[in-house]
Parts: structure tokens; C-alpha cells; sequence
């Protein structure tokens, strides 16, 4: 689910990998193309683990790999034609009641929101409209991660994290849209999703594209901080067009 606090000129471009780091972690990498006229939060919900407080989840700075998706696309090549770190808190919560961490994150601040009622402790002007979880009851018990954007055109560098997920075996991507305010029942997807199975998730890959090299061969893996895993292939699906308004995921393999 991608959703922002105000109304945004376009967003565009949208790539989203992700990995299960552990049985009960997972890895989320996010980039896109926004133009807005003033600034604004974009807002990531995610399934974190039930009774999660701020530590569920750790934000990553790849503020020094801006081309990680660039790389990642590297890795699948496009078929041959024939007929032609985190780099600290900037505030201390100190208790329940009091305004959230806020964390530089590269070019971001950003904040993890453990609940729905944890959004009181945020700066009103980077929360989301109160209406929007009454249309999305099922987002009631998620967290969300909150990174704050500046007004104009940008093309971001990837926002990356890891959090305590409550689906141990799904990974999961947050392609709900709420670009306008309004929860619409279909939305323009313009994704490109990359994963990477691991030892404690198989995952069904039918319908992905597999990299034909292993990721070390297009990634600059010390970069990632962890993120890529060198020697496992990466997998690539793309969403394209008018499409039924929701998350996806990748299943584990049974």
C-alpha cells in the first residue's frame, strides 16, 4: 500500500524488492517517481508482528546505492530480437504519549508508526486522512512506515528497511494505491517487483521472471548492507495498466 498524506501531481516508476531475512523479519526496498507541490509523507503500511512497538522495525540508508534498481535490472536482460544506514535518531521518544522517533534515513526523515492509534504522535500535516482506514478495514492492525518527501519533481533514492512481519510465510509488497485521498477499487500500476527466495522462505516463482546470473554478477552487493543475497538469483514480475486495487505477495512453496 502506497498512500500519501496530501494530494500528489503524479508518481510513477515504482520498484519494490523484498526478501525474508528470517522466519519472522522481512527485508522491503522501495523506489518511485513523485511530482508534488508542496511536501508530503509517503506512507508504507505493513503487516508487523502483533503487539510490535518502534523496534520492529529497523530503517536502512541507501542513500549511497542510489542506482540499486538500475543494477537490479541489469540482471534481466531483455530478450534478443530476430527481426530487428541508518544513521541515527534525530529526537528521543521517551514515552507512549510523546511524538515518535524521527531517523535520518539518506535524503529522508522517516518514522515507523506501530498502529493506527500510534498516528496522534506524528506531525499532523504527514498523517493520513481519517477516513482513509474506515475504506481499508483490514489494514487496522499493521504498522506503517512514514518517510517524508520535499515539494517538487524527484526521483528518490530507494527507502529501505526491515521489520518484524506477522506473515512468515508471504512476502509481501505494498502496491495498494491512495494517491488522491480516495481508496479506489482499481488503480494505473506502473511496478516492477524483484524478490529473492531464501533458505527460510521458498517461494512459488511461477510467474516471475528468474535472473539468469546469480546477484552478484550485476549487484554491488557490500552496498546493500546486507539487503541482497550474492549467490541466489533474483526474481522480477511486473504490474502493468488498470488493475484490481491491492497488496501482493509471493507465496511460499508447499
Amino acid at each position: 500500500m502506497c498512500c500519501f498524506s496530501g494530494p500528489v501531481k503524479s508518481v510513477s516508476a515504482t520498484n519494490i524488492f523484498a526478501r525474508m531475512e528470517s522466519g519472522e523479519r522481512q527485508l522491503l526496498v522501495y523506489r518511485m517517481s513523485l511530482e508534488t507541490d508542496k511536501a508530503v509523507a509517503m506512507v508504507l503500511p505493513l503487516p508487523v508482528a502483533k503487539g510490535s512497538t518502534e523496534k520492529a522495525l529497523r530503517f536502512i540508508n541507501l542513500q549511497k546505492y542510489p542506482n540499486f534498481f538500475d543494477d537490479l535490472e541489469v540482471g534481466f536482460p531483455a530478450p534478443v530480437s530476430h527481426s530487428a544506514n541508518n544513521d541515527g535518531p534525530m529526537t528521543a521518544s521517551k514515552g507512549f504519549n510523546e511524538t515518535l522517533t524521527v531517523y535520518h534515513v539518506g535524503d529522508f526523515e522517516a518514522s515507523f508508526v506501530p498502529s493506527v492509534k500510534d498516528f496522534d504522535r506524528l506531525d499532523k500535516q504527514f498523517r493520513l486522512p481519517p477516513t482513509a482506514f474506515k475504506k481499508l478495514p483490514g489494514y487496522k492492525n499493521f504498522g506503517f512506515a512514514v518517510f517524508k518527501l520535499k515539494a517538487g519533481a524527484q526521483h528518490v533514492h530507494p527507502m529501505a528497511f526491515e521489520f518484524r512481519t506477522d506473515l512468515p510465510t508471504r512476502l509481501f509488497f505494498p502496491t495498494v494505491h491512495i494517491h488522491d485521498g480516495q481508496v479506489h477499487a482499481e488503480a494505473e500500476f506502473d511496478h516492477k517487483l524483484y524478490c529473492q527466495p531464501s533458505e527460510v522462505l521458498q517461494l512459488k516463482m511461477a510467474d516471475w521472471e528468474e535472473s539468469p546470473s546469480l546477484a552478484s554478477k550485476f549487484m554491488d552487493v557490500k552496498k546493500t548492507g546486507g539487503i541482497i543475497v550474492a549467490e541466489e538469483h533474483c526474481y522480477k514480475h511486473e504490474l502493468r495498466g488498470m488493475l484490481p486495487n491491492r497488496d501482493t505477495f509471493a507465496e511460499a512453496r508447499t
